[in-house]
């Protein structure tokens, strides 16, 4: 280490930090210095990054305040800090998460290496099988709510590392930019959109729900991806229990749950009759209900299983609708269309297809009609005819099958008309 430097931090940790900051792409902080404009003069920009951070005199600018309209009605706050302190805190990233990864719980899946929001619902789905109830938890403005002090000690529980400890007190306590361009002290909570956040998100629920669930109560199973939890109990009685050994467990760690989004579910099919107010739940983007299914001997039954939600799929025929404009894109071709917009498809199909892929459809439906839109502006001789472009569609699909990737998903699409 230079004999100058208060802390060892090599400069090749700031390297990747820039690269894997890069790779995740997003806006501009309150400087407006995009990821492109930070390249230009890269070389000096991560020394002098580098250099901060290892001198100590390293101070985070205040954070971009975005806010995003909720489906609920509500509005969700992310900040979003400028490039260089994303950058400082991929550095802070590096350092801490592999010290307290490995302790983290099997049943936690958000934002971990090699854990997925898909393997959550996989392993929801099986244990709503097993079990009669689920408590869905949600937990009121968890991110805007964490007490700084409660996330400092669950830090320290895994790292005495000096510099680790006071850039995360740093960027805890850094203020806000308001859209109006005030600003606004921290006084709780840790901004979404900040690189360090989910894994201090994912560190203080380790301690306060998931080693505390694992000590109190290892017979009963849960899912967690950040805030976002599902715990199954074999009765009401049962749950009815533990639902309240949670809400006192939280309120120790000054955490309190949301009464009027925290639901009790009963897991219904054709074997399981008790009455309830509720039998269904949305848990990343996937809506569990009794749904009809058929076993190997083709008999219908009741299973209690996942779809796409009715909330995702809005939100996705909205996306399709609102930012893709396709009767404004008739400057491109067929072929340039099915280039743009075939990842996102593929992204779609791979993510909310893997249970219950026709639920799908109608998302898949709405793409096609988009389409269809886009040939009635694209060519004369199909303005205002629905019926002619539609049929111009299923010509296009019957010869060219794998154009669009959701074809493939689509049998009917393909068949000649």
């Amino acid at each position: 280490m230079s004999s100058d430097k208060s802390f060892d931090i090599p400069k090749a940790q700031v390297w990747h930090a820039w690269l894997a900051v890069k790779a995740s792409k997003g806006g501009p902080g309150i400087d407006g210095v995009t990821i492109e404009m930070f390249e230009q003069d890269l070389k000096n920009r991560l020394y002098r990054i580098w250099n901060r951070l290892s001198s100590g005199s390293y101070f985070p600018s205040p954070v971009k305040r975005v806010d995003i309209p909720k489906a609920d009605g509500g509005i969700r706050s992310l900040g979003i800090p400028n490039v260089e302190d994303r950058i400082a805190q991929a550095v802070v990233k590096a350092q801490f998460e592999p010290v307290v990864e490995p302790h983290f719980h099997d049943d936690s899946y958000g934002y971990r290496p090699g854990r997925s929001a898909l393997d959550a619902v996989a392993k929801t789905r099986q244990r709503c099988w097993r079990d009669d109830w689920v408590l869905d938890l949600d937990i009121r403005k968890f991110f805007d709510t964490l007490d700084h002090e409660v996330v400092l000690r669950a830090v320290r529980r895994f790292t005495s590392c000096r510099w680790v400890l006071l850039y995360v007190e740093r960027w805890l306590k850094a203020d806000v930019q308001l859209p109006d361009g005030t600003l606004q002290r921290s006084e709780t909570g840790t901004p979404q959109g900040g690189v360090i956040s989910p894994l201090l998100a994912n560190t203080v629920l380790h301690l306060a729900f998931d080693q505390w669930m694992l000590e109190n109560f290892p017979a009963i199973h849960f899912e967690r991806y950040a805030d976002d939890i599902v715990v199954h109990c074999r009765t009401r009685k049962q749950l009815d229990w533990v639902r309240g050994h949670i809400e006192r467990r939280l309120a120790r760690c000054k955490l309190e749950l949301n009464a009027k989004k925290t639901r009790v579910v009963y897991c219904k099919d054709s074997n399981r009759t008790e009455p309830c107010d509720c039998y269904s739940f949305d848990f990343l983007g996937y809506a569990f209900r009794p749904r009809s299914a058929r076993d190997r001997a083709g008999n219908f039954f009741v299973s209690f299983s996942p779809a796409i939600s009715p909330k995702a799929s809005k939100a996705l025929r909205q996306k399709v609708r609102r930012d893709w404009r396709l009767v404004s894109r008739v400057f491109m071709s067929l072929n340039g269309l099915a280039r743009w917009l075939n990842p996102m498809i593929a992204g779609w199909i791979q993510y909310y297809g893997r249970f219950c892929r026709s639920a799908l459809h109608s998302v898949l439906n709405h793409i096609n009609h988009a389409l269809e839109a886009w040939a009635m502006r694209k060519f004369k001789r199909l303005r205002g005819r629905k019926t002619r472009a539609r049929a111009w569609l299923h010509a296009v699909a019957s010869r060219s099958p794998n154009l669009f990737v959701h074809w493939q998903y689509q049998g009917w699409m393909t068949r000649a008309v």
